[in-house]
């Protein structure tokens, strides 16, 4: 075969191809202008979602490179908010768990009532009074406000209401502390129990949370003397409340059951009869919310979406709780001889409120050693207050008001360095706030207990109060619960 012969189908191929190019270029020019009408009207789309978002962004100034920070804190501020929603469950489920059940239902409605009115009375009064900014009536000490107004006014899209490190806006920031709010009559409702008149709680129950509560609060929180005690080399530290929000109501419940008095057969002959919670399912469950909502409790007092802060204070808390179980559970059997659930569940909510003063200024091993100190705090702490006849069915004395006080104390002790938490300031602020809380309580227990409604009949507190008080049972279908 010659050259020319085999070179054929090649040049054949290359002639084809020559004829085909004039062909496909239109075709190509075509889908090219077409790709390119498509390209330019997704263009023009994402031109005017841009020009939005650039309006958006422009608008927060000087923080706009932070704005993604900004949306993402507000979100967790929310998430927070939701989260100490649930506590309140939590709190309703230990304490009926832990009570008789002639009893439930009556807890289970002071405890409707108590955050249904603490978001009222925050409205209308107590946010403005936690935070009185230039309203002070008596500078650092006194500011009543009125009620909230428009708390997107500074903005409600941009860093206007208080920068990077208050990363939300006016209504996140109401929203998240009117759920804290409520916490202090809530601690007091475990404690009395059993016994206490319906109207004269709620009553008691409105006055401690619209006004003590967010009073003292603004000596810390709000600006207040506390804020500025010892000065930046040496200040007060509680960063979620173990002392503003649990020592004062663990102290609050301690005058109000000390003007109660005990359960009737508590106490016979000088001996201690116990009364044993009718539902320990319930109350483990409430515990196990409570540690769920913690999470928000403390974890949203970053009061942004730090990633810093906020792992190590999800963390901090989250192993004080563990510590503080485990240390009640060996403290309580070498004590009772018995593996108490109680005093475990106990033991979780101790470290828990342990940690919470200085849960962004500790370490996690120290972390630990805060939770099983008040672990075993809390076992000595409600032994001690049976035997001196004080009757606090669900130790809520002991858990926030004494482990509150250790929490606040160990911050200073057991500070990362150079935190500048002092413990002469952590000191002061803890008889301040406790002294305040309980001479409150104790006035307005008087108050009402000389006007008659403070405590049940002694045949009301033994048919029980759901009954005498609400005219229904928790349990029907179980019979009469005067038998239980």
């Amino acid at each position: 075969m010659s050259i020319l012969t085999r070179s054929i189908p090649k040049l054949l191929a290359i002639w084809l191809l020559l004829c085909a190019i004039p062909m496909a270029v239109p075709t190509l020019l075509m889908a090219q202008d077409d790709a390119a009408a498509e390209t330019a009207e997704v263009s023009d789309g994402d031109a005017e979602l841009k020009a939005g978002y650039d309006d958006l962004v422009s608008a927060q100034g000087d923080y706009a490179y932070a704005f993604d920070f900004f949306s993402l804190s507000m979100v967790w501020t929310v998430i927070s908010a939701a989260l100490v929603f649930i506590m309140h469950l939590g709190f309703a489920t230990l304490e009926s768990g832990l009570t008789r059940s002639k009893n439930t239902v009556n807890i289970l409605f002071k405890n409707v009532f108590i955050i249904s009115i603490g978001l009222i009375t925050y409205a209308l009064l107590g946010f403005n009074t936690h935070y009185p900014g230039d309203n002070w009536m008596i500078e650092g000490w006194l500011g009543i406000g009125g009620p909230i107004g428009d708390l997107n006014a500074d903005g409600g899209n941009t860093f206007g209401y208080g920068g990077v490190a208050l990363c939300m806006t006016g209504y996140g920031d109401f929203i998240f502390q009117a759920m804290f709010a409520a916490t202090a009559a809530t601690i007091v409702s475990g404690a009395v129990a059993e016994r206490i008149n319906l109207l004269g709680f709620m009553i008691y129950s409105t006055l401690l949370v619209g006004f003590a509560y967010p009073w003292v609060g603004s000596w810390h929180w709000g600006g207040g003397w506390l804020s500025g005690l010892g000065g930046g080399d040496a200040a007060f530290k509680d960063f979620a409340g173990s002392t503003v929000v649990h020592a004062f109501g663990g102290f609050a419940a301690l005058a109000a059951v000390m003007v109660l008095g005990p359960r009737k057969g508590k106490y016979v002959d000088g001996k201690i009869k116990p009364i044993p919670g009718h539902n320990m399912p319930l109350a483990t469950i409430g515990v196990f919310l409570l540690f769920l909502g913690w999470f928000g409790f403390n974890g949203g007092s970053v009061l942004s979406a730090d990633p810093t802060a906020l792992g190590l204070v999800v963390t901090t808390t989250a192993l004080a709780a563990a510590a503080g179980a485990l240390a009640s559970i060996v403290t309580s059997y070498l004590m009772l001889k018995s593996a108490d659930l109680s005093m475990a569940l106990n033991g979780i909510l101790a470290g828990l409120v342990g940690i919470t003063a200085g849960a962004d200024v500790v370490l996690p091993w120290m972390a630990v050693l805060i939770g099983v100190i008040a672990g075993v705090l809390v076992v000595f702490s409600i032994l001690l207050f049976d035997k001196i006849g004080i009757d606090d069915p669900v130790g809520a004395v002991s858990v926030h008001g004494v482990c509150g006080i250790w929490g606040t104390i160990a911050t200073a002790l057991f500070q990362i360095p150079d935190s500048g938490v002092s413990l002469v300031s952590q000191i002061i602020g803890v008889v301040a706030v406790c002294v305040t809380a309980f001479l409150f309580s104790f006035i307005l227990s008087i108050i009402l207990k000389t006007v008659g409604l403070w405590r049940v009949s002694e045949e009301d507190e033994q048919v029980g109060l759901d009954i005498s008080e609400h005219g229904q049972e928790a349990y029907p279908d179980f019979g009469r619960q005067t038998a239980h």
